[in-house]
């Protein structure tokens, strides 16, 4: 019997041994190789060899990540130079700590770096898949959860019979984290709904069904929805864990990359290098406490109760150091040393104490030019020439000159005068908020209406509704009481209790329809704001003494082309197009509450506003104010001239209702704003305002970093110039 490669035996096989040379021939071949003490006068025959003599050199990159930078371009030159790669490879104590740079790098530089310790199973795609569905078993079913896994294994039994793009049947803001939330939007679905136009709710119902039954039932839900790879590896995490903890076993598990370690550059653990050497050898992490790893007092069994050599007898300390000591003396070329200077948070490091007495090591500055690239990205940025003929790079370099100038430059926002797309999004038909966007930040404008740039909404359950969130929660009870009132004797003749009835009514109605379409937050938040939304509501349907003799009360009133919310009656047709004279623009939208008194006189508009009312008066507000204006003169362009209209802002929180006084004079300072805002955007002034980079502003993540100290102000004077009769609007009381 013979034993190559080893330096250490665990203390069980150790008597086995013993045993073995009373009856066969046993002999441990060191080669180079330290040999373990206890071999000694047990009848093994030890065969040693001459160590070899590498050339060693010591080096000091800035982090891990810039060590592994510096290993993929060593291996590069190696390769270049026509050194195999079977003969070149890369190790560390404790490789965890390295593995996903070398992923991420080997992708970039195309070229076979085998993990001889295999791979993170979450790192592939069936890993993810099994990845996708754990998070399901152990956390519950939501859309998001669901729509990733359907994306991994769209081809799976559950999946398979629903049509090519299924998902768009799923509200993209409901979370539909419970089982009850699926069923009422499984039972609202009609064939019409699904691309096909076939039913396919019974086969997404069963797929909810099994998904939501749990960790008990992992192996059931594991086989329904995974095959090939990724179901073998759900049946190896459920046989190495409990099924409740999945996730965190899967996240442990590792498999082969499929590289063959005889024809490629092998990535691995000191251990396995210390038992099969090559020729070149680069060594990373050789920090303190990283190389050789410390070792701490059992947590369980201290020293005083076990001594720790006699509880580990196989310390990892002396493990690293044997290791160490083994790779220099089987490398019979190169040997390279290396460490980083900080760690990923940018503190110091100190030096392993295996480097002592290997002189000098070299400098690596992260920024400095590389012999030997070891990607495109890599070469590209090691020639900053031919870099900067880049087209890509030309732009960049051209937008960030641009960005620090304080002229307008196209990059601000200057387009060619009568752009096709600008004139396209100019004639569309308006709304307060988009007109107000237009006055405001005409960048953002063009940002929204003609890229069809949005925020990206995402349905993770908040922790509390934020403002725009409460403002919609209030504005559907308004209403959803109002048409409930307008059934029956109408809102001006309702008392106290039968407001607060219809309210109540409401209230439980919008917040079933919200859990099942959007984010709610957590059971007793939701309840909370519910009743807040509950209380607003009533005080807006209360509020007022003035009622107009005989009113009929409308909610959510569409005009100008709108598409009307429900089956409720409207007062005028909805369709008919609503312009503002002099101005080219066609105006649409919603009107929150119009009253309308019974001889058809007088009407009254009402905007509601669920945040803090203004500490003074307001007209137009820096043109953040349209609504009431426009509203009025839409209802008066419907309903005819010889109508009286009254409009306000009505803020249930305190109460407070704010008036407009003069409507026509604020109509007509609107118009010429307006009119000045169509023109200098038609001219090409597609420009920052003073709402761009704000705390309100849904695109500020494609302005520059800190925009608003920063880039807004120094742009803001020459915007302003440019902008001309625009901006005065941004002074209007």
């Amino acid at each position: 019997m013979e034993i190559v490669g080893l330096t250490e035996l665990s203390p069980c096989w150790r008597p086995l041994l013993q045993d073995l040379t009373a009856h066969i021939p046993v002999q441990w071949t060191a080669g180079p190789r330290s040999v373990p003490a206890w071999l000694d006068g047990i009848g093994v025959t030890v065969a040693h060899a001459p160590a070899q003599t590498p050339g060693t050199r010591a080096v000091s990159a800035a982090t891990a990540y810039h060590e592994a930078i510096e290993a993929m371009r060593w291996a590069r030159s190696l390769l270049a130079n026509g050194v195999s790669p079977s003969d070149i490879a890369i190790a560390t104590a404790s490789p965890a700590d390295y593995d996903d740079h070398f992923l991420t790098l080997r992708a970039d530089a195309n070229i076979d770096l085998h993990f001889v310790h295999g791979v993170r199973t979450v790192t592939t795609r069936e890993g993810q898949t099994a990845a996708a569905l754990a998070d399901i078993v152990v956390r519950g079913l939501s859309q998001s959860r669901l729509r990733r896994l359907a994306a991994l294994c769209r081809d799976s039994a559950p999946f398979e019979t629903l049509p090519e793009g299924w998902l768009r049947v799923l509200p993209t803001d409901a979370p539909l984290s419970t089982l009850g939330a699926w069923n009422r939007l499984l039972s609202r679905l009609a064939p019409e709904d699904w691309p096909d136009g076939a039913d396919h709710v019974p086969a997404l119902r069963t797929a909810v069904e099994t998904l939501v039954k749990g960790s008990e039932a992992a192996s059931e839900i594991g086989e329904a929805f995974l095959k090939g790879r990724a179901l073998a590896i759900w049946r190896k995490a459920l046989l190495a864990g409990p099924a409740a903890s999945i996730d965190a076993t899967l996240e442990t598990l590792k498999q082969d990359d499929g590289l063959e370690a005889c024809v490629c550059v092998a990535w691995m653990p000191a251990s396995a290098l210390a038992a099969s050497p090559r020729r070149f050898v680069r060594l990373l992490g050789l920090n303190s406490s990283r190389w050789p790893r410390g070792i701490a007092e059992d947590r369980l069994i201290p020293d005083h109760i076990i001594p720790t050599p006699v509880l580990d007898p196989l310390p990892v300390n002396l493990a690293d150091r044997r290791d160490f000591e083994t790779i220099l003396a089987t490398t019979a070329d190169t040997v390279v040393l290396s460490r980083a200077r900080r760690d990923s948070d940018g503190r110091l490091l100190g030096r392993s104490p295996l480097l002592a007495g290997r002189g000098d090591e070299a400098y690596l500055r992260r920024n400095a030019t590389p012999a030997h690239a070891f990607s495109e990205t890599d070469r590209l940025m090691a020639r900053p020439q031919e870099f900067a003929a880049d087209p890509q790079a030309v732009g960049a370099q051209g937008c960030w000159r641009d960005w620090r100038q304080a002229e307008i430059t196209p990059h601000d926002g200057l387009v060619r005068a009568d752009h096709p797309l600008v004139l396209a999004i100019l004639g569309r038909t308006q709304s307060a908020s988009s007109l107000r966007r237009l006055l405001r930040n005409p960048l953002s404008f063009v940002w929204v209406y003609a890229f069809g740039w949005r925020e990206p909404q995402s349905s993770a359950e908040p922790l509390v509704l934020d403002a725009l969130g409460i403002g919609d929660l209030v504005h559907l009870v308004l209403d959803r009481a109002l048409r409930d009132l307008e059934t029956g004797d109408g809102l001006a003749s309702a008392d106290a209790e039968t407001v607060e009835a219809a309210v109540a009514r409401a209230a439980q109605a919008v917040a079933a329809d919200w859990e099942s379409e959007r984010p709610v937050p957590p059971a007793v938040i939701w309840s909370r704001t519910i009743d807040d939304a509950r209380v607003m509501a009533g005080r807006a349907l209360s509020y007022g003494e003035d009622v107009l003799p005989g009113a009929r009360s409308y909610g959510e009133v569409p005009f100008g082309g709108s598409e009307p919310k429900s089956d409720a009656e409207t007062p005028w047709d909805a369709r008919k197009p609503v312009t503002i004279p002099g101005t080219g623009f066609n105006i649409a939208g919603y009107i929150d509450r119009l009253d309308i008194s019974g001889d058809g006189k007088r009407a009254l508009v009402r905007d509601y506003k669920t945040g803090r009312p203004p500490r003074s008066g307001i007209r137009l507000n820096g043109g953040r104010e349209l609504q009431r204006c426009l509203y009025a003169f839409a209802v008066k362009a419907l309903l005819g001239d010889d109508v009286a209209i009254s409009a306000s802002l009505l803020y249930p929180r305190e109460p407070v209702d704010l008036q407009l006084d003069d409507p026509e004079a604020v109509l007509a300072d609107i118009t010429g704003y307006l009119r000045a805002a169509r023109a200098s955007l038609a001219g090409g002034a597609a420009l920052p305002g003073p709402d761009t980079g704000g705390d309100y502003d849904d695109l500020a993540f494609a302005l520059p970093a800190n925009a608003g100290a920063t880039y807004c102000k120094r742009k803001m004077p020459a915007a302003t110039e440019r902008l001309g009769e625009v901006a005065q609007v941004w002074e209007a009381e």
